[in-house]
Parts: structure tokens; sequence; C-alpha cells
């Protein structure tokens, strides 16, 4: 993947002194050159054209967002509501991550989601530990997770 970056860098710098424009349009320009080059070439570059592991980094990126804004707005629902019956509690998650900087990732994103917050790893690294403000399922919630932040951060880093 590094590589294929660097080659695209070298093809919009070249085209800079090429078309003889020092500007940042011509540049952007280049490196769309670069991109449809290096995808075009990419058989005979090794590893997979590093275009798709951005489109899936942005994906996570969303994904995030979008719970981000969902929390939010399950957080101020019970926060205005006048008697809320909220149920803390601590609940587990088992892992299909497995290297340090996937389950760091994972913890950090629940961490920055309004309501839940990552406790612990088990010494293992096959379970993490969550503290949610409300579980009415715990089924529920963990099926929500792995179906969204760790499935993302599998497609992001395999």
């Amino acid at each position: 993947m590094a590589f294929q970056i660097i080659i695209n860098l070298i093809i919009a710098i070249m085209w800079m002194f090429l078309s003889e424009s020092y500007t940042l349009a011509s540049f952007i320009a280049g490196f769309i050159w670069g991109i449809l080059l290096v995808l075009l070439l990419n058989r005979f570059i090794p590893g997979r054209f590093y275009g798709i592991r951005f489109v899936k980094i942005l994906k996570l990126i969303l994904l995030f967002m979008k719970e981000l804004i969902l929390s939010n707005l399950s957080i101020l629902r019970l926060i205005y509501t006048p008697k809320p019956e909220i149920e803390p509690g601590i609940f587990a998650i088992p892992l299909e991550v497995k290297s340090n900087w996937e389950i760091t990732l994972l913890a950090h994103l629940i961490t920055l989601t309004p309501g839940t917050l990552s406790v612990a790893v088990s010494d293992d690294n096959r379970t993490l530990y969550v503290h949610a403000m409300d579980i009415d399922e715990v089924d529920k919630s963990v099926q929500e997770i792995k179906d969204s932040f760790e499935k993302a951060i599998l497609e992001v880093t395999r």
C-alpha cells in the first residue's frame, strides 16, 4: 500500500513538472491521474489497490459519526425524561478482533460514543468489558457493537 502511494505521489509531481504549472490544482490533477494509472497497473504492483482501504476507512469514520449522533440523541432523550428508568450495567463482548491495535480502536470508538465506556480487556484479549448507561437487552447491545464497529474495523484492517 505504501509503495502505491509513493508511486502516486511521484506521478503527481511529474505531472506538475511536465505541465510546468506548480500549483495545488496541477498537483491534484496529477494525483488523480496517478490514481487512475495505479488502478490500471494494479496487476503489476504488489498489494491490493490502496483506494479500497481508503474507502473503508471513510466508511468507518461515517459509521462512527452516525453512531455518535444517534447515541447523543438517545442520551438527550434520557436526560429530558421526567422519571427515567435507567438500568446501568457492565456486559462482556466476545472479540473477533485480535491485534492490540484493533482492540484499542474498538475500545476507543465505544468509549467516545456517549452512554458507553470500555472498562477492561480480559488477559487473553478475547473479551471486552463495557459499561453502558442504559442496557435494556444485553444481547442486542453486544450484537449492535459487533455488527457495526467491530465489522467495520475488520474490513479496514484485513
